[in-house]
């Protein structure tokens, strides 16, 4: 039978591992499709926004990043235990893509190590110190024991801890001063069959 669910995107983590994670977590056969810069010319005028991940439910194709996983969320259950839950997962979600739609500068920097130096200064640290006490607060007030929201994994934990693990591979130490975080994102990477899936999907950069 031909399977429900194929993913469309890059060959990299990026905008579309929440998706394969949600999807491994959940048990649910998929199609990763990854594909490669110069396939994507073709396709592009194909897609609804122009734009992946692409994710198509039985030959329907959907777009953007979040509402893909907040769909996919929601279909397997990880998307909050109560409507609030909900609410306070989306809400920190939108807070995370604001904060690392300018943090991201920093993370795809190629150049001296000066010019690093100085967006980091000035890009990446008034960022994250914006960012991560409101998480800390969050997490303080409407998470318990390992999770950012609610009492059970969510796709803001995914979301978050995936972002966190490339920020401390990439710049160690960067968060030493949210140890909440640091917590969390240690407990939702250290979930069994989310272990499973980081060790066996392909290895890149981000």
């Amino acid at each position: 039978s031909m399977l429900r669910y194929k993913l469309i995107y890059f060959p990299i983590r990026g905008r579309g591992e929440v998706a394969r994670q949600l999807f491994y977590l959940a048990g649910v056969p998929f199609k990763d499709d990854r594909i490669t810069i110069s396939e994507w010319s073709s396709l592009k005028a194909k897609t609804p926004f122009g734009q992946l991940p692409v994710l198509e439910v039985d030959g329907h194709q959907l777009a953007q990043s979040f509402a893909i996983f907040r769909y996919l969320a929601q279909e397997f259950g990880f998307a909050g235990d109560s409507p609030l839950e909900a609410l306070w997962v989306d809400v920190t979600a939108d807070q995370h893509k604001e904060y690392e739609n300018k943090i991201k500068p920093a993370l795809r920097f190629q150049g001296s190590e000066e010019e690093k130096e100085q967006l980091m200064r000035n890009v990446a640290e008034p960022a994250r110190d914006k960012y991560f006490p409101l998480l800390e607060k969050i997490a303080e007030e409407h998470g318990s024991s390992g999770h950012f929201v609610g009492a059970s994994l969510t796709w803001v934990d995914l979301l978050i801890a995936e972002h966190a693990s490339i920020l401390l591979k990439q710049f160690p130490g960067f968060l030493d001063r949210y140890p909440t975080v640091l917590a969390i994102v240690d407990a939702i990477l250290s979930t069994p069959k989310l272990k499973e899936w980081l060790e066996k999907r392909p290895d890149t950069a981000f």
